[in-house]
């Protein structure tokens, strides 16, 4: 490949990251507690170096991967299966999980049982060969309920360690190839891409008039995806058998649910004609890929020019925004959902005004303001109502009077772990606004907490006894930043 045709594309898998340099933790071989600690030392620093390593060769492959999906958008790849298995692919994969520190799976493993069992190596290479050998078989996923913020649960679907380390090395192949062909107005789960930029696009159109917005809510997406035209939107780039077998085994897994201790059947298996589980690794990338079958529908017949209508798409959360009616827009987009056997759900689905109106978005509140020195106005984007409950519900349950046994630096390391998690998210726009009021209830409730801890019935003793200083410079909670997210005011 000519070096002149790499030099003129761009995209996530074309340079090396950042954040690729930083070094991840290592499952420990059973052969270092017979070493001395020099030769432990020593067996450690070749494991990291195998680890940086299989980073390199494997973002290598990835470049070659989106470059030739890039260069050739008809070009149906034929052998990539023997990838999955490459052991640099596998360790990398053992790592990115090992690092996302998810819940164990239905045979309960875990990295520690398996660091003090066979190893990261010897693991590795029994996944190797069992896929070699093509007698890998998926075990069932384990039901798992969450509570959502608006009100009742969200299933997900824990695949057991295995599982999820094979389903990383197949995204690992396959997402680079997918991402050539994704929409620039799809921003979920996708490298280089973020929900900030998702709401930078936002308020880019609501800034250009834009601003009929039809803030759109897909009936229970993950659980309704249609096997059959999802399997041929994928082999619209792959035609190798024992890769798209792998991925006909995942959409197939037994969904188990575990109550009591006693094993039940809660969906999935051979018969099962819909749905991705919601928590597999490869699943949020297999529902980008079938809704950017609306993507390019929108981008092909240039809607956005021809009806003034913005599509801004983080996996299955969309919003349209309109310059002019949105009657036409909706039709199409119902349409195209119905092509593709999916549905809106018509009580969340909304159309709203924004110059009057706030719709949400990825959990901001968004609307258009009027800047008080300017007059002019300009998109004012929150942390949404729910947003900040579902906060101060965390912080609540962190500082509760029941937890006054718990040392106090462990409570204001939890604290401090939930409201950096949510600042860093919540840091845009206009959010320091809805922050300052976040940084005093958490002050606020870790006071009462410490009034609790020290039975003081006074709430002046309390500040007299734990005040500012106090709270932030010995006990080190974390300060939530409230000075604006951005330089330029629009006011």
């Amino acid at each position: 490949m000519e070096s002149g045709c790499i030099g003129s594309l761009r995209g996530p898998y074309y340079r090396l990251r950042m954040s690729d340099n930083k070094t991840t933790s290592e499952g420990r071989d059973p052969t270092l507690f017979t070493l001395s600690e020099g030769h432990k030392a020593e067996m450690i620093a070749a494991m990291l170096d195998t680890s940086e390593s299989s980073k390199e060769t494997v973002r290598a492959l990835q470049r070659k991967l989106y470059l030739k999906a890039k260069q050739q958008p008809s070009f149906r790849f034929y052998s990539l299966y023997d990838k999955v298995y490459r052991k640099d692919v596998l360790q990398r994969a053992f790592d990115l999980v090992r690092q996302n520190k998810g819940k164990p799976g239905i045979d309960g493993e875990t990295f520690e049982s398996i660091d003090g069992d066979m190893g990261r190596t010897a693991y590795i290479e029994e996944i190797r060969e069992t896929l070699k050998a093509k007698t890998y078989r998926a075990m069932p996923v384990k039901r798992v309920e969450i509570p959502k913020r608006s009100g009742g649960t969200r299933l997900l679907g824990i695949p057991c360690i295995k599982d999820r380390i094979i389903q990383m090395a197949a995204k690992l192949i396959l997402e680079p190839i997918f991402d050539a062909d994704f929409s620039p107005h799809s921003y979920g789960f996708r490298p280089k891409k973020s929900a900030h930029q998702a709401m930078d696009e936002v308020t880019s159109g609501l800034l250009k008039g834009h601003v009929q917005v039809i803030d759109a809510d897909l009936s229970k997406y993950f659980d309704t995806i249609p096997h059959d035209k999802l399997l041929k939107a994928v082999a619209e780039r792959i035609v190798d058998g024992a890769m798209l077998s792998l991925l006909k085994q995942w959409l197939k897994v037994r969904v188990i649910k575990v109550d009591k201790g006693k094993n039940t059947g809660a969906g999935g298996g051979k018969k099962a004609r819909r749905g991705t589980p919601q928590g597999g690794v490869i699943s949020p990338l297999l529902a980008n890929i079938y809704l950017n079958i609306l993507d390019r529908i929108w981008d092909r017949h240039s809607l956005a020019a021809q009806h003034k209508a913005r599509l801004t798409r983080y996996a299955d959360d969309l919003v349209i925004l309109c310059a002019r009616d949105t009657a036409v827009p909706y039709a199409i987009l119902q349409s195209i959902l119905k092509r593709l056997d999916l549905e809106l759900n018509e009580e969340k689905t909304q159309i709203r005004d924004a110059r009057t109106e706030k719709f949400e978005f990825l959990g901001f509140s968004i609307g258009m303001a009027r800047g008080k020195r300017s007059g002019k106005l300009f998109p004012l984007v929150e942390p949404s109502e729910q947003s900040i409950q579902s906060i101060k519900q965390k912080i609540r349950f962190y500082t509760r009077r029941d937890m006054t046994p718990v040392p106090i630096d462990q409570i204001v390391g939890k604290l401090n772990q939930t409201a950096r998690g949510w600042s860093n998210y919540f840091y845009f726009g206009h959010g320091h606004r809805k922050m300052k009021k976040v940084r005093y209830f958490m002050e606020e409730r870790l006071r009462m907490h410490l009034r609790y801890r020290h039975k003081l019935s006074n709430r002046g003793a309390a500040y007299y006894r734990f005040p500012w200083r106090y709270v932030y410079d010995h006990l080190g909670l974390y300060k939530v930043p409230t000075t604006r997210a951005w330089k330029v005011a629009h006011a």
